[in-house]
């Protein structure tokens, strides 16, 4: 692989913008709660952007600065410069471009998402290690942002005249591919309304930026027609919710480093090592990878959420999973992590992913064995006899445990593990003291 200076990139950049007329160009970055933030820049502004940046005020980004530090730089990445395809092409195109935020003495914040992700992925190679993730990203359409209306009834896999999205997810699959994001499958989900697009496996923080992008494109091609699309995790109650399947594996050069020939699930030593650091740090991590208070009303038994933490190859009752062995795929090998949900902070999430699969490889954890058995239907001791333990049922639970975690901390960098925590308590404080719709109805014609 031919791999790019920064001033080839950058020359690209200009020529690419003078080819395309391109006029303006939008610099995204994320906040520590994984929201696209972004301002645009004209093309006079392009080739200084790319040498020194561009300053913006940090201060009302969720969990970037104080007041009196608040200057900050937004550096872009000339390998994420893409044009927007929903944009007019015909005159003054309009491109976009990932930025690595930085303080204005030139040093990377700390505070960045991105950054994290980039130092948790420092510390794989360092290992000899390419972290690679292909996430399945659920998400419901409705008739607008106000109510959860379906458009259809169609259910998993269905490809009926019900199925009015089917135009949606193909026009959203194009324009992806047009912005250099690969897709794989795209299908009806399980739930009605509930549709997925898987993108193609690829490295973490390319696939952390396809991510961010394909969050907007989907409801970017909604909006276009007059319907919502959203990646809450569980907006209708009774079925099923959204989930972010993460398929992942590490890769040292080309060899897949889970993969053991000689093994009887054709996982290597170190790949059941990082299975056993993701089943032992998965209840504290998973304020991150389900961040929401909404979160937690997905999580619960029978709705094919993971709550317990066990693994297996075919039970997708499991946390974890491990998809067959295909003879000569042996660069598949991989695992399934099944609790995250979409609308998480990608570039966090996959750090402490990572975080916790790594430290079982350093320590060379012990795998427990795997549960082929439906775990929902034991009973609770027999859970209990076989060490099964649960993720997290609430946010507030999910934070007591993060908060504790010294893995998380070290994961996160101490800027953002603090207002990470810090902003997620004020979320809960806020929904605990909420009067709701359910209890209105239950408690005020009896009490």
């Amino acid at each position: 692989m031919v791999t790019k200076t920064r001033e080839e990139s950058k020359e690209r950049v200009l020529k690419m913008a003078k080819e395309h007329d391109v006029k303006f160009i939008r610099l995204w970055f994320t906040d520590i709660l994984g929201m696209l933030k972004s301002f645009a820049i004209t093309v006079e502004e392009l080739e200084g952007a790319l040498e020194e940046g561009m300053g913006f005020d940090g201060s009302s980004i969720q969990g970037y600065a104080r007041i009196d530090e608040s200057d900050m730089v937004a550096l872009p990445d000339p390998d994420t410069f893409r044009l927007l395809p929903w944009r007019p092409r015909e005159q003054h195109a309009v491109a976009r471009m990932f930025c690595d935020i930085l303080k204005p003495g030139g040093e990377f914040f700390e505070g960045d998402p991105r950054y994290v992700l980039k130092r948790n992925l420092k510390r794989a190679a360092d290992m000899g290690y390419t972290f690679y993730v292909g996430p399945e990203l659920e998400y419901f359409y409705f008739r607008d942002s106000k109510g959860t209306e379906p458009l259809d009834e169609g259910g998993y896999f269905d490809m009926t005249p019900l199925d009015a999205a089917t135009d949606l997810r193909r026009e959203t699959v194009l324009t992806l591919e047009e912005m250099g994001i690969g897709v794989e499958y795209s299908h009806h989900e399980v739930a009605t309304s509930q549709h997925e697009i898987d993108m193609r496996y690829t490295d973490a923080l390319t696939m952390a930026d396809n991510v961010m992008t394909y969050r907007l494109v989907v409801k970017q091609i909604a909006l276009k027609h007059g319907v919502y699309a959203t990646f809450m995790p569980k907006p209708v109650f009774g079925i099923n919710g959204s989930g972010m399947h993460v398929h992942q594996s590490l890769f040292k050069g080309d060899r897949n480093a889970f993969f053991d020939k000689d093994d009887e699930y054709h996982l290597s030593k170190e790949g059941k090592c990082y299975i056993a650091g993701l089943l032992k740090h998965a209840p504290e991590i998973t304020s991150v990878t389900s961040q929401w208070v909404n979160s937690y009303k997905r999580l619960v038994p029978g709705y094919e959420a993971p709550v317990y933490l066990s693994w297996a190859r075919r039970n997708r009752a499991d946390l974890i999973r491990v998809p067959e062995y295909k003879p000569g795929k042996e660069n598949a090998t991989r695992i399934e992590f099944r609790s995250p949900d979409p609308a998480c902070n990608p570039y966090l999430a996959f750090s402490v992913m990572l975080a916790a699969g790594l430290e079982g490889i350093e320590k060379e954890y012990e795998v427990p064995d795997p549960v082929e058995e439906n775990v929902y239907e034991m009973s609770d001791e027999e859970r209990q006899r076989r060490g099964i333990g649960t993720l997290p049922s609430n946010l507030w639970e999910a934070i007591q445990l993060t908060e504790k975690s010294e893995l998380v901390r070290k994961a996160l960098g101490d800027h953002v593990f603090y207002a990470f925590v810090k902003n997620k308590k004020i979320e809960w404080d806020q929904y605990r003291t909420q009067v709701t719709e359910y209890e209105l109805k239950r408690y005020l014609p009896i009490l």
